[in-house]
C-alpha cells in the first residue's frame, strides 16, 4: 500500500467513525441555518489552551520539558491579564501545570496527545439567531502524519464545547484552525497544500473544500495561497498552516510574512504571497521575519505573523531578535488601543508552532 493510500485510508475511517454521515448528504439549501465565523479582534469570552503533555515534541529530559511549560505558561499567564483562560490539562500533568501557570487560569482535565488547541481544539462560530456554536473539524494529526498521535486529540473539540455549553456543528472535512484566517466580513485566507493534502482530504477539490467553509464559517470570498513557508514542511511541521504566513489585523488589512533575507528560501515564498494578496482588493502591510535566519535544525520559520488578539492586547511572538522591537513598533501603529505584549516564543517554534496556534477564541 503506497503513502497516498494509507494516508487515504486513515482519512476515509477516520471520517466513517467520526461522522456516520457522507459529503453528498450535506444540502446547501437556504432553508440551512447559516454561520459566521466572528473576526478575532471581535470581543471575547475566553481563551482556550492544552497544557503539554508528554510526547515527541516536549522533549526527552526535564529540562526540554520545563522549556515547554515555561513557554506555554508564559503565554496564558500573559493573556489572563486582559480575558479568561481555560487550560485543558491532561490529568497526569496537574502538577506541572499548577507550578507554572498563574492562578487564575482555569484548569480542566480530560486524555491529550499534544497542546495545539488551535489545530485540535472547536472552531466558534455564531449562528444566524447569534447563538454560539462550534465547528467540529475532522482531526488527523496534520494529515496522518508518521509521528502524530490523534486517538485523544481528536476528541478534544467536543469536550472544550461541552464544557462551554456550546452546540457542535459538526464539519465534514479535515481541518485545523491555523490553516485558516477570516476578517470576519466573508474572507477567509488558506493554503492549498494543507486544505486539498492528500493526508486529509484526498478526494475533496477546492469547490468541496469552499462549499464546505461557506456552511460552516460563513465566507464568500476564498484567498487561496499556494504553499507555507519552509520549515513548516518538516518533522513537526503542518504542510502549510495560513496563520504563520498571513492575518488579517482588521476587516481590510492582511499583514504578511515578509522575509528579506535573499539566502532564505522563505524569500521566494514571500515573494508568492505578496503576488496572490497584491490581486485582491485589501491593505497590505509586509511585517518582516526576524534578521536571525538559521538555527542548530536550519532555516526558522520564526516570525511575527502568528500573534494572538485578545481583549485589549496582542500577544506578540518575540525571538530576541533586533525586529522583536521594530515589529512591536509597527504593531502599536496596525492595533491602536491594544497593549502590544511580547512572550519569548522561541520553545514554540522549536516545537512546530507559535502563540497562535497554542491559543483558542471564544467569542463573547
Amino acid at each position: 500500500m503506497n503513502e497516498c493510500a494509507i494516508h487515504e485510508a486513515s482519512f476515509l475511517s477516520t471520517k466513517i467513525a467520526r461522522r456516520h454521515t457522507d459529503v453528498d448528504a450535506i444540502s446547501y439549501s437556504e432553508h440551512m441555518t447559516s454561520y459566521r465565523m466572528p473576526a478575532e479582534w471581535e470581543t471575547h469570552e475566553r481563551t482556550w489552551m492544552a497544557w503539554p503533555p508528554a510526547n515527541l515534541a516536549l522533549g526527552e529530559t526535564d529540562d526540554e520539558a520545563r522549556q515547554a511549560y515555561g513557554a506555554w505558561s508564559a503565554v496564558a499567564n500573559a493573556i489572563v491579564a486582559f480575558e479568561p483562560v481555560t487550560m485543558v490539562v491532561d490529568p497526569r500533568d496537574l502538577d506541572a501545570a499548577k507550578e507554572f501557570l498563574d492562578p487564575r487560569v482555569e484548569l480542566v482535565f480530560t486524555d491529550l496527545d499534544d497542546a495545539w488547541m488551535r489545530d485540535m481544539g472547536p472552531t466558534f462560530v455564531r449562528a444566524d439567531n447569534g447563538d454560539l456554536h462550534g465547528v467540529d473539524w475532522i482531526f488527523n494529526g496534520w494529515g496522518a502524519q508518521h509521528w502524530a498521535k490523534w486517538d485523544h486529540d481528536q476528541d478534544v473539540a467536543p469536550y472544550v464545547l461541552d464544557q462551554a455549553g456550546v452546540p457542535a456543528v459538526p464539519s465534514l472535512i479535515v481541518n485545523e484552525g491555523g490553516g485558516i484566517h477570516v476578517n470576519g466580513q466573508g474572507t477567509v485566507l488558506l493554503t492549498e497544500t494543507v486544505q486539498l493534502d492528500p493526508g486529509r482530504n484526498p478526494e475533496l477539490t477546492k469547490a468541496d473544500i469552499e462549499a464546505e467553509l461557506a456552511r460552516t464559517l460563513g465566507v464568500s470570498n476564498f484567498v487561496w495561497l499556494k504553499r507555507g513557508l519552509t520549515r513548516d514542511y518538516e518533522t513537526f511541521g503542518t504542510r502549510g498552516h495560513v496563520d504563520i504566513l498571513a492575518a488579517f489585523s482588521d476587516a481590510t488589512t492582511i499583514l504578511y510574512h515578509d522575509q528579506q533575507n535573499p539566502e532564505h528560501p522563505d524569500f521566494e515564498v514571500s515573494r508568492e504571497i505578496r503576488e496572490v494578496l497584491e490581486q485582491t482588493e485589501f491593505t497590505l502591510i509586509p511585517v518582516p521575519a526576524p534578521q536571525r535566519i538559521e538555527d542548530e535544525h536550519g532555516f526558522v520559520d520564526q516570525g511575527y505573523i502568528n500573534h494572538y488578539i485578545c481583549n485589549g492586547a496582542v500577544i506578540m511572538c518575540t525571538f530576541d531578535d533586533p525586529n522583536d522591537v521594530v515589529v512591536a513598533e509597527m504593531f502599536k501603529e496596525i492595533y491602536p488601543g491594544r497593549q502590544i505584549v511580547g512572550v519569548d516564543a522561541r520553545e514554540i517554534f522549536v516545537r512546530g508552532g507559535g502563540i497562535h496556534c497554542i491559543t483558542q477564541q471564544q467569542p463573547a
